[in-house]
């Protein structure tokens, strides 16, 4: 079985339906497209849920992450986990496919070798535009270093754990897979005899980090981060990563369990910085198993006494901005936490920062 895997989140529609009709199109039908909703809004959803209507033959699943941050890795692994063998290829709903892709992609299979592709990019204008494949004005085309859109066989990758979860919002968890599956001697192929897929525009990644605190949930420098990490994996030579669980996604119980204990049971901790150093260095790693919840929220005196103090240098009392402390948190639930059943939200007036996780 060859099977197609769509990660998914937030993303306008009709980009959506560009790419599924291009697969609808296909000179071989001999696929499997594995639609994975990794915790989009309600308007997203419902419009993604209605689309879908149209496609059958798609297996689409909702993961309840909407208040946690983008994991790629993590929906990828929710489908690969159930796939007992064969291969799989993991798309992009940004992608338009030739009519045969999927013909070519098959002959090209074989049990030791991963294929990835080269896409042609088109600009703002032409992605508006609806024509045949070979119609379209291509702007440039990628090289062997965009490492997205890879073909493996199901085996292969879940001997190596799957797609790294460390890997949040976004960068490098691509290269990152490539790079261990070399590592355990599979060869690992940039196909570009002939552009098989078309990339339609948006705006990049980097362009969008907001540097203030927003709904979305960010964490400053996040990418520079991730491509550090990714050098630590080429020079350690690492294979295996995740543990067995791998790809386990918490479920709609579990994510109504934490709803529920957030609406009674919340500690609240201000902003102040002894406070927020001691909330994550000695208070999260210590919480006994179960579910907790915590509200931190600004808690600046201002007080005349204390204005004067601060005017002259003798208020001693130090704070974090709800951001750093945004960033902060965020970088700790994802390197310590991640496999823990959790919510985070900031607040729509963005005075609040609320966390409820169920300590395993």
């Amino acid at each position: 079985m060859f099977s197609i895997i769509y990660p998914y989140r937030n993303r306008d529609i009709q980009r959506v339906k560009n790419s599924l009709e291009s697969l609808e199109k296909q000179t071989n039908k001999n696929f499997k497209i594995y639609f994975v909703n990794y915790g989009s809004d309600k308007r997203y959803t419902e419009e993604l849920e209605g689309l879908l209507l149209n496609y059958s033959s798609v297996k689409y699943s909702y993961l309840y992450t909407e208040q946690q941050p983008w994991n790629k890795s993590k929906a990828i692994n929710s489908v690969l986990r159930n796939l007992d063998s064969g291969y799989f290829f993991v798309a992009d709903i940004d992608m338009i496919f030739h009519l045969s892709f999927i013909e070519k992609a098959l002959q090209l299979l074989k049990d030791n070798e991963v294929y990835y592709f080269q896409v042609g990019f088109l600009s703002e204008a032409e992605s508006k535009t609806a024509k045949r494949f070979e119609d379209y004005n291509i702007k440039f085309k990628s090289n062997e270093w965009a490492t997205g859109l890879t073909m493996c066989p199901v085996e292969a990758a879940k001997a190596i754990g799957g797609f790294d979860e460390f890997y949040h919002f976004w960068g490098s968890e691509d290269t990152d897979f490539h790079v261990r599956l070399k590592n355990t001697g599979k060869s690992v192929n940039f196909y570009s005899k002939e552009t098989l897929m078309l990339h339609q525009w948006h705006e990049t990644y980097r362009n969008k980090e907001i540097k203030t605190l927003n709904r979305l949930l960010q964490v400053s420098g996040i990418v520079q981060f991730n491509h550090f990490y990714l050098k630590k994996v080429i020079q350690e030579r690492r294979t295996v990563v995740n543990n067995e669980n791998f790809g386990n996604i918490q479920s709609k119980k579990d994510y109504e369990k934490l709803i529920g204990y957030e609406k009674n049971n919340t500690e609240l901790i201000s902003n102040k910085q002894v406070e927020i150093d001691y909330f994550l260095f000695k208070k999260l790693p210590h919480l006994e198993s179960g579910l907790h919840a915590f509200k931190i929220s600004e808690a600046v005196d201002k007080s005349i006494k204390t204005i004067i103090k601060s005017i002259l240098n003798k208020n001693k009392t130090r704070y974090y901005s709800l951001k750093t402390i945004n960033d902060k948190l965020l970088f700790h639930i994802i390197n310590y936490y991640s496999n823990c059943h959790y919510n985070y939200c900031i607040a729509e007036d963005l005075k609040s920062i609320k966390l409820v996780i169920n300590k395993l």
